[in-house]
């Protein structure tokens, strides 16, 4: 059985009447006891249909209440189920399909476009009622089959995640039921009880995917949007009383820039905990003030389960501004030079991970495989970063971001967090371009905090100088409205090199 399986049925015995999930805030909403009936019900379509145990599923549906009960009634047949959802470009969606090599594809008609793989095909409509739900997503009847999909058993494997793809096309991660069990047990040790939680990521994200069962273990009530915006957002967190915002940082400085702010009832939020990339200091304190909360900074991936290290909701501000915090409970962290070798306090290196979260393998990709895992089970994350003296980690970038300036290193989120502590600057991401001389320099890609009075090359190397050696500071300077983000919501790094060019 999926651990999946399992959580959705004792959820339903243990929480049975109160609600699991809601869409946005209502009306429609399913209870554990409906979840899991109507989970049972489209299990139930589905293997008539000839989904059995072990095939690979992929979900080709937006951000709702279906994707949840696909999900569950997924893993109650046994497959494995690689999450694509809506929120993907044609292209985007394409390569996903072709790295997890579907035996079936279960999708709304609106996105059941372009080339799709040789699998059987099941399209859906969305439930617009409980009734619909209780029997199982609608299905229209006119899937179509290539390759009929034979039952099979890959035994642990239970779900595909993909990674946002910052450096090349995303690769799909794989989880068994042991991982998924041991991050729920792992969150369940910081939860005391039940609670409504807004879900702020895309449901094919490793925050909900790899999640979900420990949700609906705990008991959360979860409220889930179409698509995540700012205003809808923060309108839900104060009606429902949520008292814990995630997400990413650039959704919090979305947040912090909703107008008249300062008059919703924010009093119900005790805390932020926020990861999928840096917070710079600035936002930690404007958020801190905002909405008079805690704010705990995550550092994970998604190969490692979306677990690994955090700060203290109490950390001092050395901690909280400047590093990433220390390991999970359960989690080791090291810090390796190119060899392999344990790096000393103070040193830049390649982050590792172990624990028992982190995936199998990647899917279909045993040369990558065995680049990211070693024997021993540690995950090399392609992150950069120091274990400082008191034991924090500290990041400095990720290995392929890294550039040369005449010899010398320069690690980009380094000098990204001197330039973010600039009054002018709201965002700030560097990137290299060629250059005949030093051989690279750095390019800033700046959104000023006034688009009136953006800060010029000569203020930020100015400001920042006295922090940071010479061969770091920016060379040249591109005023920008925003910063190209991925569709995990961190900033595209690939999308910068292409504006600068050769």
């Amino acid at each position: 059985m999926t651990f999946l399986a399992h959580a959705v049925r004792k959820a339903a015995r243990d929480h049975g009447p109160a609600t699991a999930v809601v869409a946005g805030r209502g009306p429609l909403s399913l209870s554990f006891h409906q979840l899991n009936a109507s989970s049972e019900a489209m299990a139930a379509r589905l293997a008539v249909r000839g989904v059995g145990q072990g095939q690979v599923a992929a979900l080709l549906l937006p951000n709702s209440i279906d994707y949840i009960v696909a999900y569950c009634a997924l893993a109650k047949i046994g497959a494995v189920t690689a999450g694509i959802g809506g929120h993907y470009a044609p292209a985007e969606r394409q390569a996903m399909l072709e790295r997890a090599r579907p035996d079936v594809v279960i999708g709304t008609e609106e996105l059941l476009t372009g080339h799709l793989p040789d699998a059987r095909i099941i399209p859906v409509r969305q439930a617009h009622d409980r009734r619909e739900f209780a029997a199982g997503l609608p299905m229209l009847g006119r899937e179509r089959t290539h390759t009929a999909p034979k039952p099979r058993s890959h035994g642990e494997p239970e779900t595909i995640v993909f990674t946002s793809g910052t450096a090349g096309l995303p690769k799909a991660a794989l989880f068994g039921a042991k991982q998924i069990a041991a991050i729920s047990e792992m969150d369940a040790r910081a939860q005391s009880g039940p609670m409504p939680l807004l879900v702020a990521t895309g449901l094919n994200h490793v925050g909900f995917m790899t999640k979900l069962a420990g949700h609906l273990l705990s008991g959360n009530r979860l409220h889930v949007l179409p698509r995540w915006r700012a205003r809808e957002a923060l309108d839900l967190v104060c009606a429902e009383r949520i008292p814990v915002i995630g997400g990413v940082a650039s959704q919090v400085s979305l947040l912090l820039r909703v107008p008249e702010l300062g008059a919703y009832d924010t009093s119900a939020i005790r805390a932020l905990v926020i990861g999928g990339g840096p917070s710079p200091a600035e936002l930690v304190r404007r958020a801190r003030e905002a909405f008079g909360a805690a704010y705990s900074i995550r550092y994970s991936c998604t190969e490692s389960g979306g677990l690994g290290t955090l700060t203290a909701f109490d950390a001092p501000d050395e901690e909280l501004f400047h590093t990433v915090g220390r390991p999970r409970q359960g989690t080791e962290i090291s810090v390796r030079d190119e060899e392999g070798a344990v790096l000393p306090s103070g040193e830049v290196g390649e982050v590792w991970i172990r624990s028992a979260s982190v995936m199998s393998e990647y899917w279909h990709d045993p040369i990558a495989t065995c680049t990211a895992l070693t024997p021993d089970g540690w995950l090399r994350t392609g992150d950069l970063g120091l274990v400082d003296d008191t034991g924090c980690l500290r990041l400095a970038g990720r290995r392929d971001d890294m550039y040369i300036r005449g010899g010398y290193n320069v690690h980009p989120q380094e000098v990204e967090g001197v330039l973010q502590e600039h009054s002018a600057v709201a965002q700030v991401a560097m990137v290299p371009r060629p250059d005949t001389v030093m051989g690279q320099v750095g390019v800033a890609f700046v959104v000023p905090a006034d688009p009136d009075a953006p800060p010029t090359l000569e203020e930020l190397r100015l400001f920042a100088g006295p922090r940071l050696a010479k061969h770091k500071l920016p060379e040249d300077l591109r005023i920008v409205p925003s910063l190209p983000l991925t569709s995990g919501q961190k900033v595209d790094r690939s999308a910068l090199r292409k504006r600068v060019g050769p």
